[in-house]
């Protein structure tokens, strides 16, 4: 399968704002309508403008962190400035990992199809490499053709 690359990134921080996720990590159903209202809400409320005035670029973070025991959503940006208003300051380690391309009508659609393809087929099928938890993000990076284009980034280590 040759959906996806692994690229070597440095370490980066994403400023977020974000939900626990309650619905059980099976209920896959659950967990993209909560995905999915909290987005609405983000977009809104103004938050996700707020975190957009501080990025250093213009991709948007859609982070997936278990924080003690619980399943983590965000949205976020990058950069180096902070809020305290905001959820959390995500760390991602510098390392290799997973990248899978992909494009969708939507934001939403585009995220859940990256992590689909990337935690359903790409990581059950690398041999070489494992994910070993921390965040997870699918980027959304920008527009083109009528549709939405972004990336799924996954920290891995080699088995």
């Amino acid at each position: 399968m040759e959906n996806y690359t692994i690229e070597e990134k440095d370490s980066f921080l994403v400023l977020g704002f974000g939900t626990e996720l309650k619905s059980n990590y099976t209920d896959y159903a659950g967990i993209n309508k909560e995905k999915e209202d909290f987005w609405h809400d983000v977009k809104q409320d103004g938050r996700l403008d707020t975190l957009k005035s501080l990025a250093t670029n213009d991709y948007i973070f859609v982070v997936n962190e278990a924080v003690n025991n619980k399943m983590m959503h965000y949205a976020g940006v990058m950069t180096e400035k902070t809020l305290p208003e905001a959820t959390r300051v995500i760390q991602f380690p510098k390392g290799e990992y997973v990248v899978v391309k992909g494009e969708a009508q939507t934001d939403e659609e585009l995220s859940n199809t990256l992590t689909g393809i990337a935690f359903g087929q790409v990581l059950p099928e690398t041999k070489e490499y494992a994910y070993v938890g921390g965040p997870n993000a699918a980027v959304i990076i920008g527009h083109r053709n009528g549709l939405v284009y972004g990336e799924m980034w996954i920290p891995v280590v080699k088995k």
